[in-house]
């Protein structure tokens, strides 16, 4: 199955416009913050979408922008590389990543009544970790445990407290404390009740946090999407039976339009699949076989163990919401790079940051494709899931960059895809789906 871009002519010009708009044309628009879910659909937004609290108050220019999301890759990559050693849609929306913040937030309902909070999704981590009242060093309005009838604490011979794995039992409750990037969070464990659609999870354990250092958690909590015991996947088991999917927004997308998916209802119908792979070590991570990667019509001629999957090292490729910009262990991002600018001719390279093939003259029909090889699915991207524009400053970047270790399929990458987590049949699904 090959993904293609079905854009049109005045959709393709519109490709080489910024990503990153500034916000002055931001604050100019009216975007449509309105987070109702519309029966089993919910909505997700960037964490720096003109909608989220969370934005940036900072006006970066477009070089600015770049480096700080190259920086904040660089903490996940890190972060990631040490983890290595239904029926309901939600709205997801988009904007500019906080350090270490998984870049896509949901709108989730915590306790009874409700409390409101915009949660990061990210795929990597399983427990949920939500900033409880009289937190030391959490920036986000809080949830308060008080006034909600059915939180309840978990106690040190709680099944869920042997589950995780950094939990102690200085009292009768469980604590745990765990790393974040390079924040270390202090909490306890809990229960309440979660929805997330029009659905409760009743009874849903997580990390309520009592305390945060470092700058790299997210503002506004985490609700973790991995294959652990306690993440969301196998918490919402009887509701949604394991099976979520997802639909990212453009980066400049002002809308809360993509969707997360939940259940195995309602996800596509045509859709061609790969098997996830399993990292006895990491079981949490969707690892998928990269066989090759293609540049035009091009099979780049890779080292065959810059790819391999083994589970020994944790080497391979992850598919991740939280990274930014995809990222290929040397050998294989050396290759893809050097076939990528010996396909652009004779136009002069220059470097950004992290980014060392970038060009500053107008692209366009040169641009080579390039298409992802897995067992079942080509997932050939089109120019704006690999290439990054200035509006202002004429220049364009590759959007990937060289790991020490792993391979990651990030988000810059997934947008406008639907990404589909079948954990009962081991497999995950990808298909060409706007949402922005």
């Amino acid at each position: 199955m090959s993904l293609t871009n079905q854009h049109t002519p005045m959709e393709a010009l519109h490709l080489t416009i910024l990503f990153l708009v500034s916000l002055t044309m931001v604050h100019s628009l009216s975007p449509k913050c309105d987070l109702t879910s519309q029966g089993p659909t919910l909505k997700v937004i960037h964490v720096s979408s003109p909608c989220s609290p969370f934005r940036s108050k900072a006006s970066l220019s477009w070089e600015e922008s770049v480096l700080q999301m190259q920086a904040d890759d660089k903490t996940r990559l890190m972060y990631l590389t040490s983890l290595v050693a239904g029926r309901s849609f939600v709205p997801i929306g988009s904007g500019r990543q906080i350090i270490q913040s998984p870049t896509y937030v949901v709108k989730a309902s915590i306790g009874t009544p409700a409390q409101s909070l915009l949660m990061a999704l990210d795929t990597s981590t399983d427990m949920a970790l939500v900033p409880c009242a009289g937190c030391v060093g959490c920036t986000s309005s809080p949830y308060d445990s008080a006034k909600s009838v059915s939180f309840s604490s978990l106690t040190c011979g709680a099944d869920q407290c042997k589950q995780v794995q950094s939990s102690s039992c200085p009292g009768t409750t469980c604590s745990l404390n765990t790393t974040y990037g390079s924040s270390i969070v202090t909490a306890t464990l809990a229960q309440d009740n979660v929805t997330l659609a029009t659905d409760s999870v009743i009874g849903y354990s997580f990390g309520c946090i009592k305390q945060v250092t470092g700058g790299s958690f997210p503002p506004q909590g985490v609700l973790g999407l991995g294959r652990g015991p306690l993440s969301f996947l196998s918490q919402s088991k009887p509701l949604y039976t394991s099976t979520f999917s997802y639909c990212l927004p453009s980066f400049k997308s002002p809308n809360f339009s993509g969707t997360l998916r939940l259940g195995p209802i309602g996800q596509p119908n045509v859709i061609n699949y790969t098997p996830l792979l399993t990292n006895p070590k990491r079981p949490s991570l969707y690892y998928v076989n990269v066989v090759g990667i293609m540049v035009g019509s091009t099979v780049v001629n890779i080292p065959t163990t810059a790819l391999a999957f083994n589970p020994n090292t944790g080497g391979g490729t992850i598919v991740d919401s939280g990274t930014v910009f995809t990222r290929l262990v040397t050998g294989a991002y050396t290759a893809v790079r050097d076939e990528f600018r010996r396909r652009m001719g004779t136009a002069a390279v220059s470097s950004l940051g992290g980014f060392d093939t970038c060009y500053s003259v107008v692209v366009g029909k040169q641009v080579p494709s390039i298409t992802f090889m897995f067992p079942g699915i080509n997932m050939t991207l089109p120019q704006d899931n690999f290439f990054i524009h200035s509006s202002a400053g004429g220049t364009t970047c590759l959007a990937m960059s060289a790991s020490p270790a792993l391979n990651v399929i990030a988000s810059f990458q997934q947008q406008n895809h639907r990404v589909v987590f079948d954990a009962p049949n081991n497999r995950l699904g990808i298909s060409r789906e706007s949402c922005s």
